[in-house]
């Protein structure tokens, strides 16, 4: 179904140490979880808590395992904090990336955000940016974006549920407000359908600028609880909210087929934060690759 070698397949190692809550997966070292990734057949990964940030350790460890490095979570504070406090640590996470061969940086405006809040209602209290905020959002990431291209890479905007871009709308405006040369979009499903959105609007509509693709999965009869009973997303995740592809309740063959017809050439990154005492790592990352192989071909 995809044109050869302009799709690589990687998993995040959220499923085995969560980043928002480092007691779930606690017990799972780094070494295991990079050699479950490479014996489930994945070429690469994200960047976890647990990664030596030592370029020369890391790439021996991860070349070892034959893996690559497909980017790494960064989070700015564009609305809330002044610049140079989002642009310094940003300089410094782009270098590392550069330096492990990554060509995307993975963007999320974490200003106002209540996504690692463990109290706070996820739809009741989900923030909403000023016309304010929304101008200094822009400007923000289009400074992030020539700091990228200086390197060669691209930032690709993370929307995500809890934060002031989660919606169809907040996601439009910031495509509207952005430069499509400095600023890029992550596709991911589960966020899109756990909101409540249409997944293929988003991508069809966005498909020249997606530069990054997370496969997620969500499990709707959890979702709908977390609606009802107003839980946090942290809670969200500790119920379950979320799964691999193929596990849950979001059809994918649309998805790969849209994907596979289009110029797309980046990675697909498996992201599925569970409770590893719950959801067996191992066992949920072959299940994960065992239907993308599938439903894709890859």
């Amino acid at each position: 179904m995809f044109k050869e070698n302009t799709v690589k397949l990687g998993i995040a190692p959220i499923a085995w140490t969560n980043d928002d809550m480092p007691e779930l997966g606690a017990e799972n070292t780094f070494e295991q979880c990079i050699s479950e990734m490479a014996l489930t057949g994945f070429r690469g990964s994200e960047v976890g808590n647990k990664y030596p940030r030592n370029v020369s350790i890391l790439k021996k460890a991860l070349s070892l395992r034959n893996l690559e490095i497909a980017s790494a979570w960064f989070s700015t504070f564009l609305t809330t904090k002044p610049l140079e406090e989002t642009v310094t640590p940003f300089i410094e996470h782009r270098d590392f990336l550069y330096e492990m061969g990554a060509t995307v940086i993975v963007v999320s405006e974490q200003g106002h955000s209540i996504q690692g809040l463990m109290d706070v209602p996820l739809f009741k209290e989900k923030p909403v940016f000023t016309p304010t905020e929304w101008s200094r959002l822009a400007e923000g990431l289009h400074h992030l974006g020539k700091l990228a291209r200086e390197k060669d890479m691209h930032i690709v905007y993370h929307h995500h549920m809890g934060t002031g871009v989660q919606t169809t709308e907040e996601i439009e405006q910031l495509m509207e407000l952005t430069n499509p040369e400095l600023v890029s979009l992550l596709f991911d499903t589960g966020h899109l359908v756990f909101s409540g959105e249409e997944p293929l609007y988003i991508l069809k509509k966005y498909l020249h600028r997606i530069k990054h693709v997370h496969l997620k999965d969500i499990r709707q009869e959890v979702v709908d609880r977390v609606k009802e009973q107003d839980l946090s997303f942290l809670q969200a995740v500790k119920e379950g909210a979320f799964t691999v592809p193929g596990d849950g309740t979001i059809e994918f063959d649309e998805v790969f087929t849209t994907l596979a017809t289009s110029d797309y050439n980046g990675w697909f990154v498996v992201e599925a934060e569970q409770d590893p005492a719950l959801a067996n790592p191992f066992e949920y990352a072959l299940k994960a690759r065992n239907f993308i192989k599938e439903k894709s071909g890859l």
